[in-house]
């Protein structure tokens, strides 16, 4: 259910309103938005339609929601979020351009690759240090010391990075290097992993499991959000189809239909979504003309000498052209690919 409130709530209404909530033993996410103030609350039907809740000082009105996700619908907060990354933003007419190799490989290899996309226009780095192979006899990736090479990396350059998570038990260890978390396709719905993310303070990157609805992404969304974590961004990158020409299916769409549902960003991943750099630059420009938050590339400057996925990278030449093209469309679209933040003096 969402309460909207007054437009001239005191500040010691909405105290009083969330205290109501807590005594009905529900549990409440306050949302201040420009013009209006919202509270989300999740718990017994029951109860919620038992309690007078328009009554309180400082409601304005009562909506039930009726999706399974509340703090990831719209309904829970109207104005699309800006998730910060270390000051790079997602959302809300900001662009994240996240670029770099499948893993983190030798040290002075992911220098040479994170300059190069720096230089092109991306303000997210991104390697991963812990890799679920769907064979257990393929790299595995270089694990904390993978997250340290990650990390001097980011640090050498300016850049947030991103990193995939794929053990709940890992989750604080990852938290210490990494600017954002990522759970992937495979984990979207390990909801023992989600949560732990949900309880860390850090943005979480939530790809699309390759066999996922919507609503099945927005659900493992709200697993993150109902453990205090608003800084969600979601991730299409593709869904198993029947035709073998691509890696999994596209689903463009998927950016326009999660925007009518949901106010977190959404961004695309072509790189996982075809596995094929030649059709990586036209779906990575549809998937902006859809509307998505930003663009995740896989860049490796030798792929046939890549620990993992190297026939999906694009050369950095590749991606210094597309990042070209994406800046032109963001124009044209009244986007802004975010700035990196200015260095720490």
């Amino acid at each position: 259910m969402i309460l909207i409130l007054q437009n001239n709530a005191t500040d010691a209404q909405i105290d009083h309103v969330l205290e109501r909530v807590e005594e009905l033993g529900l549990k409440h996410h306050l949302s201040r938005g420009t013009f209006r103030t919202i509270v989300g609350i999740i718990g017994d039907e029951e109860k919620l339609h038992a309690a007078s809740l328009d009554a309180i000082p400082g409601v304005a009105e009562v909506i039930p929601v009726l999706q399974p996700y509340k703090l990831a619908s719209l309904e829970a907060h109207p104005d699309p979020s800006v998730i910060d990354v270390s000051g790079v933003k997602i959302g809300g007419g900001y662009l994240g351009m996240i670029a770099g190799p499948c893993s983190v490989e030798d040290r002075d290899r992911m220098m040479r690759i994170a300059e190069s996309v720096r230089e092109s226009g991306a303000n997210l780095f991104r390697g991963g240090a812990y890799k679920p192979r769907t064979s257990p006899y393929a790299f595995q990736g270089l694990a904390v010391e993978g997250l340290k090479i990650l990390r001097d990396v980011g640090k050498a350059f300016g850049m947030p990075v991103v990193t995939e998570v794929t053990d709940p038990r890992l989750v604080e260890t990852v938290s210490e290097y990494a600017d954002m978390l990522q759970v992937g396709a495979r984990n979207m719905q390990n909801f023992a992993l989600l949560t732990e993310v949900g309880k860390s303070k850090r943005p979480v990157l939530l790809k699309r499991g390759m066999s996922a609805t919507i609503s099945d992404l927005l659900m493992c969304a709200e697993y993150i959000l109902s453990q205090g974590n608003a800084n969600v961004v979601l991730c299409e990158r593709g869904v198993k189809g029947f035709d073998s020409v691509t890696r999994n299916l596209f689903d463009v769409a998927a950016v326009p239909v999660i925007h009518g549902l949901s106010h977190l960003p959404v961004i695309v991943d072509p790189s996982h979504a075809t596995g094929k750099p030649d059709l990586i630059p036209p779906c990575a420009m549809a998937g902006l003309a859809a509307g998505a938050d930003g663009v995740h590339v896989e860049v490796h400057d030798c792929p046939e000498q890549a620990k993992s996925d190297g026939p999906q990278a694009l050369l950095p030449e590749q991606y210094r052209e597309l990042a070209s093209q994406m800046k032109g469309l963001a124009e044209l679209l009244g986007k802004t690919i975010s700035p990196l933040p200015e260095p720490l003096t």
